[in-house]
């Protein structure tokens, strides 16, 4: 899950759709890659998809996360046994993320949609949290559908478990958030994308470099 406070920016980098917009993620350092097995979503892919690119990772690059929307054990089944995936983000009732997490034996990072201080989660015996924004009215996903938290919210927080900021970020306004919030790590998918769904290489580089404060830091932080 995200770094501790004396290491570098994490940066999960999600809704990878084509061989572009992964060698962009693993060249300039993600620490985790994401994709979407959710059939709604315009990142979506196919286990099959999924496990074409990655196999295009280095065995010692970015770790490899599934996100998932009420799924069923077998719609988890199928993407883990074909992707090898590394780690679960999930969008569903704690109690189900838990049992996921115990049938699975994998990480399971829990998204939940916040809006003030008082939604901020104080306990959790999940891996770790994506804080994002709720979704918008009349939506047909889950997650910020790119609209941002009031980072400021955050601060202060003790979080139960590691967390990673997610919703509505982009370059020009990943540094800014970060310093707001005091979020260890970020995810992001629309905000570094040409149309929905195709990611722009040049926007993973930028915002890869300003979440890390203008350069890819080396670190000894081993991600889960």
């Amino acid at each position: 899950m995200p770094p501790p406070a004396d290491t570098r920016i994490g940066v999960k980098i999600c809704g990878l759709t084509e061989p572009a917009g992964l060698e962009a993620a693993v060249t300039h350092g993600a620490d985790w890659i994401g994709f979407v097995f959710f059939a709604r979503s315009p990142r979506h892919v196919t286990p099959a998809q999924a496990a074409s690119l990655i196999a295009r990772v280095p065995q010692a690059g970015p770790r490899r996360i599934g996100l998932f929307v009420e799924p069923t054990d077998a719609q988890i089944a199928a993407a883990v046994d074909a992707a090898a995936l590394d780690g679960l983000q999930v969008y569903a009732a704690e109690e189900r993320a838990l049992e996921i997490r115990r049938h699975f034996g994998l990480p399971v990072w829990h998204a939940r949609g916040v809006a003030t201080a008082p939604d901020l989660p104080a306990c959790s015996a999940l891996d770790g949290l994506v804080i994002e924004s709720r979704p918008p009215a009349g939506s047909d996903r889950p997650g910020g559908n790119a609209h941002p938290i009031d980072w400021t919210i955050t601060r202060g927080w003790t979080a139960p478990v590691p967390w990673m900021l997610a919703g509505g970020l982009a370059p020009d306004t990943v540094a800014r958030a970060i310093a707001q919030s005091g979020a260890r790590a970020v995810d992001v998918s629309s905000g570094v994308e040409s149309a929905p769904g195709l990611k722009d290489p040049g926007l993973i580089a930028r915002f890869i470099r300003a979440a890390r404060g203008g350069h890819n830091q080396d670190g000894d932080y081993q991600p889960r």
